[in-house]
C-alpha cells in the first residue's frame, strides 16, 4: 500500500525532469551553434560574415521579448493569485547593479547606432538593426528581472522552462559576442606594444574588422569607435549577471518553497568606517596605477618595464592585505561556534560554483606565468615580480573562496536583534498588564518602579507572578533579590554583547574592505591594463598565439570573478 501510494508522486515527477533535460538541451544546441557562429566570424570563415552571425543573434533577441511579453501579460491576469517567491533570489541590491550596468548598456547601444549611422555606405543593414533591438531587449529584460526574478513557476512549467533557458543562453551568447569583440580589439593593441619592450621577432598582423569607407564626420566616428570600446566591460557584466539571474529562474520552476519569514539585510555604513577608508584607498590607487600604465606601456621598453614594475608591486600589496584580511575572517569563524544552513538554495549554490568555477581563469593564468618563469632561458628585472603576483593570485582566490563561501552558509545571528526588541510583561498589583522599558535599561538600572509594577528578573529568566497576597510577599522579597543580581548580570550580558558585538564589527570591516579590493582589482583587466599580455615572457615559452588563446578564454572569467566577489562580499556584509 505504501508503494502504491508513493507512486503518483514519483511518476509525477518525470514530467518536470522530462522537462528540465529537455530544455536544457535545447538551451546547450543553441548556444553551440550561437558559438561556432562566432567563431567562424572571428577567425574569418569563408562564406560568413558579421551580419550572418548579428542575424541569429537578432533572432534569438525577438523570440525572447515574445516569451517575455507573453509571461507579463499573463502574470497581470493573474495578479491577483498569491504567487510562490523565492526570497533569496533576486536581492534588491542585485537588481540595482543590473539596472546600473543596463543604463551604460543603453548608452553603448546609442554609440553603435551613431557609428553606423556615419558608416552606413559600407555596413550591413545587420549593424544598425542589432543596437537598436538589443536596447528594447535590455529595457525590457530588466523591467522583467525586477518584477519576477523571484517567482516559482508552478503553471505552463514545460513551456516555461523553455522560455527562461532560451534566456539564459541568449544572454550568454550575448556576453560571449560582447567578449569577444572587446578582445580582439585589446589584441590588436597588444600586438603594437610588442615591438617596444623588444620581442621583435613575433610577426604582427592586426585583425582589422574597420569599415572598408570613409566616416562623414571623423569627429564623431573617432568618439563613437573609442567609447564603444570603454563601455564593453559594462554591458559584459550585465549580460553574464542576467544570465545568472534567469538560470536561478530557471532552477526555482515546480519548486516546493519553504514558506517562512525571511529576514531582511539592509546595507549600513555605520560602524564600517575603517574598511571603507582602506578600501577607498586602494581604490584610488588602483584607478590611478591604470591610467599611469596606460599612458606608459607602448610609449618606450623603459617605459613599459617600469609601468609593469609599478603595477606588479601594487598588486603583491593588495593581495597580501586581502590574503591578511580573509585569514583573520576565518580565524574569527573557527572561534565562533555557529551551524551552518544547508537547506536549499539554488540561488546561493549558483554563487559558490560560479565563484570556484571562474576563479580556475585566473589560477589556469598564474600558472601559466609560474611554469614561463621557471622554464624561460632569460629573464628581464620585471619578470621576477610576476612569481610573487601569480602565487598570491593563487593563495588570494583560495582564501576569498572559503571566506564567502562560508559566510553565505552561516545562519544569522538573531541573539542581539531578540535581546533589543524584548519587552518584559509584568503583573502589577492591580492585575493590569503593562509593558516595562527595554532589557537592557532594567539591567542598566534606568527602569524605575512605577506604580508599583516590579520586574520579576531573577537569574536571567521571565517569570509571572500571581496577584495576590502571597504574591506580592513575594514580590516584595524578590526585589531585593534581583537588585542585587542585577550588577553581576549586567557585566555577563554586557561582556558577551560586547565580545559579539566586536567580532561583527571586525567582520563587516573586513567584508567591505575586500569589497572594495575587489572592485578595484576589476578595474585594471575590464579596461586594457592586462600584464598577461604585455608582459611577453609567457609568449616567448609557449608560442604567441597559443598563449593569447589561453589568456582569451580565461581573462574573461577572472574579470566576473572580481565583479561576482564584489557582489557576494556586499552580501556578506548586510547579514554579517
Amino acid at each position: 500500500m505504501e508503494q502504491a501510494a508513493g507512486c503518483p508522486a514519483v511518476g509525477g515527477s518525470y514530467p518536470q525532469k522530462n522537462a528540465e533535460i529537455l530544455s536544457s538541451q535545447y538551451g546547450i544546441n543553441l548556444f553551440l551553434a550561437g558559438l561556432l557562429l562566432t567563431f567562424a566570424w572571428a577567425v574569418h570563415a569563408v562564406g560568413i560574415s558579421k551580419s550572418h552571425l548579428l542575424s541569429y543573434l537578432i533572432t534569438l533577441m525577438l523570440i525572447q521579448l515574445l516569451w517575455m511579453l507573453w509571461y507579463l501579460c499573463r502574470s497581470c491576469t493573474q495578479r491577483r493569485l498569491i504567487r510562490d517567491k523565492d526570497t533569496h533570489a533576486g536581492a534588491r541590491w542585485l537588481k540595482c547593479g543590473i539596472t546600473l550596468f543596463a543604463v551604460i548598456t543603453l548608452i553603448l547601444d546609442s554609440f553603435k547606432i551613431g557609428y553606423y549611422i556615419d558608416f552606413s555606405n559600407c555596413l550591413s543593414p545587420t549593424e544598425g538593426i542589432f543596437p537598436v533591438t538589443h536596447a528594447v531587449h535590455t529595457i525590457l529584460q530588466v523591467y522583467f528581472l525586477w518584477c519576477h526574478a523571484k517567482d516559482v513557476i508552478q503553471s505552463f512549467k514545460t513551456l516555461e522552462r523553455f522560455g527562461v533557458i532560451h534566456s539564459v543562453f541568449t544572454n550568454l551568447l550575448l556576453w560571449t559576442n560582447g567578449v569577444l569583440t572587446e578582445s580582439k580589439h585589446q589584441l590588436n593593441e597588444h600586438k603594437e606594444r610588442l615591438i617596444t619592450l623588444g620581442f621583435g621577432n613575433i610577426t604582427i598582423v592586426l585583425d582589422d574588422h574597420a569599415p572598408q569607407c570613409n566616416c562623414t564626420t571623423t569627429t564623431l566616428c573617432s568618439i563613437f569607435s573609442q567609447g564603444i570600446y570603454y563601455l564593453y566591460p559594462f554591458n559584459i557584466e550585465y549580460h553574464i549577471l542576467a544570465s545568472t539571474m534567469l538560470y536561478v529562474l530557471w532552477k526555482n520552476i515546480g519548486r516546493k518553497v519553504e514558506h517562512h519569514q525571511q529576514n531582511k539585510t539592509p546595507f549600513k555604513f555605520h560602524g564600517i568606517t575603517v574598511g571603507m577608508i582602506f578600501g577607498l584607498i586602494v581604490l584610488t590607487s588602483t584607478i590611478a596605477i591604470v591610467v599611469v600604465y596606460l599612458i606608459q606601456i607602448g610609449g618606450s621598453k623603459i617605459k613599459s618595464e617600469l609601468a609593469l614594475t609599478m603595477f606588479y608591486l601594487h598588486a603583491i600589496f593588495v593581495l597580501a592585505l586581502m590574503c591578511t584580511a580573509g585569514i583573520v575572517a576565518l580565524l574569527i569563524y573557527r572561534l565562533e561556534d555557529r551551524s551552518l544552513d544547508n537547506s536549499k538554495n539554488p540561488a546561493r549554490k549558483l554563487d559558490a560554483e560560479l565563484l570556484v568555477g571562474t576563479a580556475a581563469g585566473s589560477w589556469l593564468l598564474s600558472w601559466g606565468s609560474i611554469l614561463a618563469i621557471i622554464c624561460a632561458q632569460g629573464h628581464p628585472k620585471y619578470t621576477w615580480y610576476n612569481l610573487p603576483y601569480s602565487v598570491l593570485v593563487i593563495i588570494e582566490k583560495y582564501i576569498q573562496n572559503l571566506f564567502i563561501i562560508e559566510s553565505i552558509h552561516r545562519e544569522q545571528e538573531k541573539v542581539n536583534d531578540d535581546i533589543k526588541t524584548l519587552r518584559i510583561v509584568t503583573i502589577s498589583r492591580g492585575s493590569t498588564l503593562s509593558l516595562t522599558p527595554l532589557y537592557k535599561e532594567i539591567y542598566n538600572g534606568r527602569a524605575a518602579c512605577d506604580n508599583g509594577d516590579i520586574p520579576c528578573l531573577f537569574k536571567g529568566s521571565i517569570c509571572g507572578r500571581e496577584n495576590d497576597g502571597a504574591g506580592v510577599a513575594r514580590e516584595e522579597t524578590s526585589q531585593d533579590n534581583s537588585l542585587v543580581m542585577h550588577p553581576a548580570s549586567d557585566f555577563s550580558f554586557y561582556s558577551r554583547n560586547s565580545v559579539t558585538n566586536n567580532k561583527r564589527r571586525i567582520l563587516k570591516n573586513i567584508a567591505a574592505f575586500l569589497f572594495l579590493c575587489n572592485l578595484s582589482l576589476w578595474i585594471p583587466p575590464a579596461f586594457g591594463c592586462r600584464p598577461e599580455y604585455d608582459n611577453g615572457l609567457e609568449e616567448i615559452v609557449f608560442g604567441f598565439e597559443p598563449w593569447i588563446i589561453v589568456v582569451n578564454l580565461a581573462m574573461p572569467f577572472s574579470i566576473f570573478y572580481r565583479m561576482h566577489s564584489a557582489a557576494s562580499l556586499f552580501e556578506v556584509n548586510c547579514k554579517t
